[in-house]
């Protein structure tokens, strides 16, 4: 008999079919049909798929008995109860590594379009406006490009910045011994350091609000920043001021505090560029996430250890 899946996050059919192979799924991308599945069929579930922003809280693992197995399809796991998980035994993983140059790229071409306003061109050559008229952009290259988390995502941002002559600097909470990048032991000296942030740090209470009115006041007029990391990390009425003020340059966010509801508060504001939440998302990236996940279960239900272990 295949174990139970509960999948509570949105999944292609093409994807389930791939995942039906192994497993009975249960599909419940939304919040009711998730309540209702919990209910009807938690004593048998045996592993469950969602993605960070999804989660999935200790009140519903302590409603599966049987869960052995919760997989995160990205690499983020925040709303995830992974102490609570790890005290019931449960095994978490994720999709660490999958999806990680897509997020660069998205990340690199929020860059581009906000330092260069490529929204705000488009528009006005749709407007019959010749060049003479606009005012001019700054150069991307040549620059000092700052991140704010250099995991694997963070470090393949940095390789793209190398290819546009960006000097690299970075935060983490500690620093790497395997890059050559600057380190700065606060967030505010790489902001004064920068010209351009972006944020590609874990989500989670631990960095709620990190960047601060304060920060995007270090970072300054002539600064942007641009966030594939969580909405949360970034405190949205204090960009919307900056950005308002003059007093920063200009965001590309593809994340928000908002979501799946669009971040109405940014509409009016001068230079901002949005996307959905699609950093991550190519058929390259999600074929692969699934087939990490399938991976990892195989390996779990064999005995063995799971490809990305998270906790």
């Amino acid at each position: 008999m295949k174990p139970l899946l509960l999948v509570l996050s949105h999944v292609s059919a093409e994807h389930l079919s791939w995942i039906a192979e192994q497993y009975e799924v249960r599909y419940a991308p939304d919040s009711a049909g998730r309540a209702a599945q919990v209910k009807a069929c938690g004593e048998r579930v045996r592993a469950v798929l969602t993605i960070g922003s999804v989660g999935l809280s200790a009140a519903e693992i302590d409603a599966m008995p049987a869960l052995e197995l919760v997989c995160a399809l990205g690499a983020g796991y925040e709303n995830i109860a992974v102490a609570h998980a790890r005290a019931r035994g449960v095994t978490v993983a994720n999709g660490a590594g999958t999806n990680d140059s897509c997020v660069a790229d998205h990340a690199m071409a929020l860059l581009l379009a906000t330092v260069r306003a490529i929204p705000t061109l488009d528009q006005a050559t749709r407007a019959g406006k010749w060049r003479t008229v606009l005012p001019l952009r700054p150069n991307v290259s040549g620059k000092r490009l700052g991140i704010l988390g250099l995991g694997t995502i963070g470090r393949r941002i940095a390789q793209r910045g190398l290819g546009f002559d960006l000097e690299v600097g970075y935060h983490n909470r500690s620093p790497r011994d395997d890059v050559p990048y600057r380190y700065f032991d606060s967030l505010g000296a790489l902001a004064e350091w920068a010209d351009y942030l972006v944020i590609a740090t874990p989500g989670g209470g631990g960095t709620r609000h990190l960047v601060s009115a304060e920060v995007l006041a270090q970072l300054g007029p002539g600064g942007f920043v641009v966030n594939i990391a969580r909405g949360s990390v970034l405190d949205t009425a204090a960009l919307a001021a900056a950005l308002r003020a003059g007093t920063l340059g200009g965001a590309g966010l593809d994340v928000y505090e908002t979501e799946p509801e669009p971040p109405t508060e940014l509409f009016d504001c001068p230079n901002m560029v949005l996307t959905p939440h699609v950093a991550g998302w190519s058929p390259e990236a999600i074929n692969a996430s699934v087939q990490q996940f399938l991976e990892n279960s195989r390996l779990h239900f064999a005995g063995e250890p799971v490809l990305t272990p998270v906790g």
